[in-house]
């Protein structure tokens, strides 16, 4: 593939009657793949026709990727061998298999569609789930506990979690991941929640040094010879280890499967916050080639944080390609800006999220006054031309995968 670049000039649609002034033009370099991907949580579909409808208006965005959650806290959005049916479903069978028809919708418009899966959460709710053979229900082992003896509590406000630091939760782990990659036509599997979700209630206090149960610590104590309080820093270390020793065994049954997969992962905006935070070692996967791409979520308006996330990720990926996530809001001007930016610099661009721009029938959005609902309508119609005029130059400038 040539690398010299040639700036194709994408003169954007006239939204003056809404923002008052023409927006200005988007430039993007020719010569490499250019992926549109759009995020569609599992809250933005109940039927078989929400699922067609978020092709369609996909396709008509200029959206050549989408990145379909089917898992979200150990419950499927597929017809899967080892988890109940979701919640959303009420753990039954809804009558069609939503990733399935996603995928045959996707591919009848020419999209990819990649399966978005969080990989370590349990649960999520104040109350355990309903479904005895949930995992949270099933193998409460698999929890996190403190170093007193005390499960991790539920909350509304963050997901609670499996164990990663155990084999036997890692092997699991792999085995729903080969179910999807094994009987599903995906383009892609997505990784979220490649890490400790060890966010706290409100994000204000500090989280809890999980887990502290007595065989993650016998199996560190076996590896180091230490305690985690004599030896914070390997404590911390091995940890980090776990979790890409989870990434490595899922690289390596994709590789056994479908070696042509793309494994995609969801991180961090700041790759050294996400390690010491959250034990997400980008860096490594990258090194070692667990991963095809990045997906660093920079979810930010601040227009100096953004760059600076943008400086980062410009060294820190090298040849690994960056796509990089944008949220999406009622600043037409800012997400403009930030797409531009992306577009100069990276693979492309991933849209948080779909429910931002069209009707959904995520519960959530019930709860928006008049006024919201407006501000979305105009970001919406000034943002899809821009997005339209994008792939149809892209498509001729023979940039697409």
């Amino acid at each position: 593939m040539s690398r010299l670049l040639r700036t194709i000039s994408i003169t954007l649609l006239s939204v003056a009657a809404l923002w008052g002034a023409a927006c200005e033009s988007i430039s993007i370099p020719q010569g490499r793949p250019v992926t549109r991907a759009m995020w569609v949580t599992r809250f933005d579909y109940k039927t078989a026709n929400d699922i067609e409808k978020i092709c369609q208006n996909c396709q008509e965005a200029g959206i050549n990727t989408i990145v379909f959650q089917v898992r979200g806290n150990a419950t499927a959005f597929y017809r899967s061998s080892y988890e109940p049916w979701a919640e959303q479903f009420n753990f039954t069978d809804p009558g069609f298999d939503p990733l399935e028809v996603a995928i045959q919708a996707a591919h009848a418009r020419g999209l990819k569609l990649q399966a978005w899966v969080n990989v370590v959460p349990a649960w999520w709710g104040t109350e355990p789930p309903r479904e005895g053979r949930q995992i949270y229900n099933k193998k409460p082992e698999w929890a996190w506990y403190d170093k007193n003896g005390a499960r991790q509590p539920l909350a509304d406000k963050f997901y609670v979690s499996l164990n990663p630091c155990l084999p036997e939760v890692r092997e699991y782990i792999v085995k729903v991941m080969e179910d999807i990659i094994g009987r599903y036509a995906i383009d892609g599997l997505h990784l979220d929640y490649m890490r400790f979700p060890n966010e706290p209630a409100g994000g204000v206090a500090k989280p809890a040094d999980y887990p502290r149960d007595r065989q993650t610590v016998a199996l560190f104590a076996v590896e180091t010879g230490k305690t985690p309080e004599a030896a914070p820093a390997e404590w911390d270390a091995w940890r980090t280890a776990q979790v890409t020793n989870l990434v490595r065994d899922i690289r390596r049954k994709v590789n056994e499967y479908k070696p042509y997969l793309e494994i995609s992962v969801a991180v961090g905006p700041v790759p050294a916050d996400a390690k010491k935070l959250h034990f997400q070692d980008v860096k490594t996967w990258i090194k070692e080639d667990l991963v095809d791409t990045v997906y660093p979520m920079n979810y930010t308006r601040d227009p100096k944080v953004f760059e600076e996330r943008v400086a980062l990720w410009k060294e820190f990926a090298g040849r690994t390609p960056v796509v990089m996530g944008v949220r999406i809001d009622d600043d037409i001007e800012t997400d403009r800006a930030q797409l531009e930016t992306v577009l100069h610099t990276f693979r492309g661009y991933s849209l948080f999220a779909y429910s931002s721009l069209f009707d959904s029938p995520n519960t959530a959005l019930e709860k928006q006054d008049e006024a919201t609902r407006e501000r979305r309508e105009l970001v919406r119609k000034a943002l899809l031309p821009q997005l339209a005029s994008l792939s149809q130059s892209g498509a001729a400038a023979g940039m697409d995968d």
